[in-house]
């Protein structure tokens, strides 16, 4: 049975038996295996995922897209796993990740998509994902696996341990693609994350505008008129992050260009690993 939670929420319980009006979460029943949240922008397919994932034994809260989910966990609901859809109405399913590890919630992901290509899972394990499966292998699939991720209690790899490196004022969290200004965060795509990784990576020392744009696209591809068109992609990249730091900090000068080469990370002596 569905019982309406808001207009961007849906609770399957693991039974037949409905929770009031007044729930805000579902609370464990017979068969009950775990709490899961399911962020799927397809209303059709969410519904009828969570009514299967129900009769597998899990109490479901579904949500049609990143925002109204990240508020469920503000407002104090916890769950024992979060399954995401990559395409979601306002943000990416990796987003919705990234917010969730960047406000505290260390919860395990598990992504439920049909972007099987190879890309996108490298991409959500690379980001503290613990599975990802696509829609094509069923409900009965995805529940076996979500099951062994709850009964062994496994948690997410940004529990066990979270690397930063600190270079001056900036500090970056590779594991979940952050940026940050002193202790704001820059906001910076997980694109302009990987350009100013790579510079950090040979912080004193210029990276060429090929190799800046190898950090976008595969190496050896070709964008833009000529064959060094990309250059102008660099130039504009390169453009938004600086404006994105001035805009935290006014006076931030860190990124030098080198004319006809490529920028540089300008202090090095302060880069601690």
């Amino acid at each position: 049975m569905t019982t309406a939670q808001a207009a961007s929420m849906t609770a399957f319980p693991s039974t037949n038996s409905a929770p009031s009006q007044s729930e805000a979460a579902p609370r464990p029943r017979a068969g009950f295996v775990g709490n899961l949240v399911l962020v799927e922008d397809d209303p059709d397919y969410r519904e009828a995922m969570s009514a299967e994932l129900a009769e597998h034994g899990f109490d479901v809260v579904g949500f049609a897209d990143g925002p109204p989910a990240l508020e469920y966990f503000a407002n104090g609901h916890g769950a024992d796993v979060v399954v995401l859809d990559w395409r979601l109405q306002t943000m990416s399913g990796l987003d919705v990740l990234t917010q969730l590890r960047r406000r505290g919630v260390m919860l395990p992901v598990v992504f439920l998509t049909g972007l099987s290509a190879l890309n996108y899972e490298s991409a959500a394990l690379d980001h503290g994902a613990l599975d990802f499966v696509d829609k094509a292998r069923g409900s009965e699939i995805l529940a076996k696996r979500i099951r062994l991720i709850v009964e062994a209690g496994k948690q997410p790899p940004a529990l066990v341990r979270e690397d930063k490196i600190v270079c001056g004022q900036l500090v970056l969290r590779p594991r979940i693609s952050r940026t940050y200004w002193g202790d704001v965060d820059v906001n910076l795509t997980v694109t302009e994350y990987n350009i100013v990784h790579r510079l950090i990576e040979q912080a004193g020392d210029y990276v060429s505008y090929r190799a800046i744009y190898d950090c976008v696209h595969r190496a050896g591809f070709i964008a833009g008129n000529g064959d060094e068109g990309y250059r102008t992609n660099v130039r504009s990249s390169m453009k938004r992050i600086r404006n994105k730091f001035r805009t935290i900090d006014a006076g931030f000068t860190e990124i030098e260009n080198y004319p006809a080469f490529g920028y540089r990370w300008r202090s090095a002596a302060t880069c601690v690993r």
